[in-house]
């Protein structure tokens, strides 16, 4: 079978199931694991899959929402450098909101000792990353906790975000483009997301450049609502510098 055959059996077999995984397609087509990343790869480029840990997921799904651990292991290497690069941005001294995320939480872990800061999140994996932290005072937002993110959401969180200011907010996004602004997979957690846009005189968004271009369910803002992008260089320069013209600063990290 040659390599365009095999793909579109991928794409019928993703569209059918809902999801594919590399080891049983390696199985199904009799190919290494190595070929059949490479055919996901060429789909994730067309616009028919993304690539998940392990797998893919056809592009149509926009309900789709890993869960928290799946997440946490997807393009690790560019979390580091990106979490890595956010450190470049804490205030002085002032007030940050951390959402909800994966690469949120990589950076919360990566605080130095010496930061002394006022930290407000709705997350609790960073909540508890950062309940020991000498310097950091800690607020943590209230609500309906959502199993798969384990994150605040509803009323209670909408009211505390409504009843302050912040200097910066370090956000993620499930997806972002400039066509189709910020996306999540929950309409819950797009409302906190928003109000925490809303909490911030400037916010940064912090997203691995395999969410750009995505779109999903639950829209919660605009991407010339983002002060600065912080990404990995998987974005292209051609990219970067399109969202630059909307106002947006990008940093590849």
């Amino acid at each position: 079978m040659y390599a365009p055959e095999r793909q579109q059996e991928i794409l019928r077999l993703a569209r059918d199931g809902g999801r594919v995984d590399v080891v049983s397609l390696a199985e199904e087509f009799q190919v290494t694991a190595e070929t059949i990343r490479r055919d996901l790869k060429a789909l994730d480029r067309a616009g028919m899959v993304r690539r998940v840990h392990g797998g893919a997921i056809p592009i149509g799904r926009l309900d789709f929402e890993p869960d928290l651990a799946e997440r946490e292991t997807a393009a690790a290497d560019e979390k580091d450098r990106i979490a890595k690069a956010a450190l470049a941005e804490l205030p002085s001294e002032g007030t940050m909101i951390l959402d909800a995320g994966t690469t949120v939480a990589k950076m919360a872990a990566a605080l130095p000792l010496e930061a002394s800061l006022t930290v407000v999140t709705h997350s609790l994996p960073i909540a508890a990353r950062l309940a020991d932290h000498p310097g950091i005072q800690l607020h943590l937002i209230g609500g309906r906790v959502r199993h798969r993110t384990r994150a605040a959401v509803d009323a209670w969180a909408l009211r505390a975000y409504g009843e302050i200011r912040a200097d910066v907010l370090f956000v993620a996004a499930n997806g972002f483009s400039a066509e189709h602004g910020l996306t999540t997979p929950d309409l819950a957690e797009a409302a906190v997301k928003r109000a925490a846009v809303a909490a911030a005189r400037r916010v940064v968004l912090i997203a691995d450049s395999s969410k750009h271009g995505q779109e999903h369910f639950a829209r919660f803002g605009d991407l010339s609502d983002v002060d600065l992008l912080i990404t990995d260089s998987g974005l292209s320069p051609e990219d970067a510098v399109a969202i630059e013209r909307g106002g947006t600063e990008v940093v590849r990290a």
